[in-house]
């Protein structure tokens, strides 16, 4: 990753911080059928839980992911670096624990029934993506499903939101694959460019043994 990318990376937090709650507006503006599309993954990834608490990495305002996963019955933990974001969730849902925090390095000194990083770990640079499946390893209770959205293939997009560039990047699905092989994850399916989920890459694997 050159400079200029890695910089963006780096800045994916302050852009949220400023913009957050207008991105949560554009995005439920513009996603009407949420979660209509991401229902069948999150369906699957029920399915695979054993019962207890979700951990939603990058939860924004809570919509519609967790507030899905509440509607069956599940209680979750919501990480977001966002306060007014968090702030949100919290009003929405207020019987839930959302947290003000970064994933990278996160320890919450508790195991989850499932992990979703839905269309927030594809922010991270590289070494911060990599770095991200020993995260995972420590919040999982065996059995756990952790659902994640990447690229299709290695390599950084940069879009941008608010006149800001916003900085997307994806390991070769090779070392996604090896990552989490050697965290204790198998590899349940893999769906590049799902044009039922809106175009997104989507990962969903279950921990198993001990690595």
């Amino acid at each position: 990753m050159d400079d200029d990318a890695a910089g963006v990376a780096a800045g994916v937090v302050g852009l949220y911080q400023r913009h957050g709650l207008a991105w949560e507006a554009d995005r439920q503006a513009g996603h009407r059928r949420h979660p209509d599309i991401e229902r069948p993954w999150l369906d699957r990834f029920l399915t695979l839980a054993p019962p207890g608490p979700m951990l939603d990495l990058g939860c924004g305002g809570g919509q519609p992911m967790a507030s899905y996963l509440i509607a069956q019955g599940r209680a979750v933990t919501g990480v977001d670096t966002a306060p007014a974001l968090i702030a949100l969730a919290g009003t929405r849902m207020p019987d839930q624990d959302w947290r003000v925090a970064d994933m990278r390095g996160l320890d919450l000194g508790a195991r989850y029934a499932g992990i979703l990083a839905w269309d927030s770990f594809f922010h991270l640079d590289f070494a911060d993506q990599r770095a991200m499946f020993p995260v995972f390893q420590r919040h999982a209770l065996p059995g756990a499903p952790l659902m994640f959205t990447s690229g299709p293939r290695h390599g950084v997009a940069m879009g941008s939101y608010a006149g800001e560039p916003l900085h997307h990047a994806s390991l070769d699905p090779a070392d996604y694959r090896a990552l989490l092989d050697a965290h204790g994850f198998d590899v349940m399916d893999f769906r590049p460019e799902d044009r039922d989920c809106g175009g997104r890459s989507v990962w969903l694997a279950r921990r198993g043994r001990e690595p």
